[in-house]
């Protein structure tokens, strides 16, 4: 859902066709194992040749509390949003996630911003108008070789998520004209690039969409393998149309992953359409993911897109959330973890 680079996806696509694939709703639409919780692939960067302490990433990847992110508008570029829904929510969120489509540069300075404010950068990798099959026979390697050494210089913490929802097909880095082996083969190129230039300060974010509109598609196929993930990520969000418990929206994927990855989850996309249901849903995240000692926490777009996802939407939900929020396991600093 980025704010600015989807919006030529969404004109081609129906509203509701969207909000059913976004929430795993019955009908079409948006929306190798290893070790359970086993070391991810970046847990201390590579030595700064500056001369600076290499980042130690181990006490990010499985964190005693969770983590508490939002996606808005205008962040990182400026603190101000985030700021704004520190205030509306009662905590300021850890995680920070923006969208960067395939040729930007790196943000260093969003990202540095982001993190001396005490949250964790996320950067949704979109390749735009890129063959999966192109990168990774090494099309890209130029562009992915300047992108990583600007993060290792950065030597704070990123993760990133590549091609998220790989395995539906709104997307163009999709099923529709990608295969499975395009995709891991694109993402282990990539990730050897960012280790081979000494940018292990990544956290590693697998996030497909939920299975439950895509069920055709299996995922361990589209799966890099444990040595080249940290986390593996969910989009799912809640809608009106389709009254789901935590377990019925992300219970499906979860138990999929867990058959060929003991990796942690993060839900790295969620929202509640607004609506009667909306605080519900809202109770259904929080306790959902307290249940979970696998889940780490959630990244909240409160943005208005296809549908008007922003918590201040639906003040019962917003209610809701200040409430769940305000639990001291939810929400640390990730400089002092």
């Amino acid at each position: 859902m980025n704010p600015t680079r989807r919006a030529r996806t969404a004109a081609c696509l129906l509203l509701a066709a969207t909000l059913a694939l976004l929430t795993g709703c019955d009908r079409p639409g948006s929306s190798g194992g290893g070790d359970a919780f086993g070391p991810g692939s970046t847990q201390v960067a590579s030595a700064d040749p500056s001369g600076r302490a290499p980042v130690d990433l181990t006490p990010l990847l499985q964190p005693a509390k969770k983590y508490l992110g939002v996606a808005l508008d205008g962040a990182p570029a400026s603190w101000d949003p985030v700021q704004k829904y520190t205030e509306m929510v009662g905590k300021q969120p850890n995680i920070v996630e923006n969208y960067a489509g395939w040729g930007d540069q790196f943000d260093s300075t969003g990202v540095r911003l982001t993190w001396q404010n005490g949250a964790l950068p996320y950067i949704a990798w979109e390749p735009h108008d890129t063959p999966l099959a192109d990168i990774a026979k090494g099309g890209s390697d130029d562009y992915l070789k300047a992108f990583a050494t600007a993060v290792q210089k950065t030597n704070v913490p990123v993760a990133i998520s590549f091609a998220h929802e790989m395995n539906g097909h709104w997307y163009d880095w999709g099923t529709k004209t990608n295969s499975a082996e395009d995709f891991v083969t694109a993402w282990r190129r990539i990730h050897d690039i960012f280790q081979d230039r000494g940018a292990s300060n990544v956290i590693w974010v697998w996030s497909p969409n939920i299975v439950n509109p895509v069920q055709q598609i299996p995922l361990q196929p589209y799966y890099p393998g444990d040595g080249y993930v940290d986390w593996v990520g969910m989009v799912g969000y809640w809608t009106e149309c389709c009254d789901r418990d935590f377990e019925q929206l992300y219970g499906p994927t979860m138990q999929q992953v867990r058959k060929f990855s003991g990796k942690p989850f993060i839900i790295s996309e969620t929202a509640a359409e607004p609506g009667k249901k909306a605080s519900s849903f809202v109770n259904e995240l929080f306790t959902g993911i307290e249940k979970h000692p696998d889940v780490l926490g959630f990244v909240w777009f409160n943005i208005s897109k296809r549908a008007d996802w922003r918590l201040e939407k639906t003040p019962s939900s917003l209610k809701a959330f200040k409430e769940h929020a305000a639990d001291p396991q939810y929400g640390f600093d990730p400089r002092k973890p």
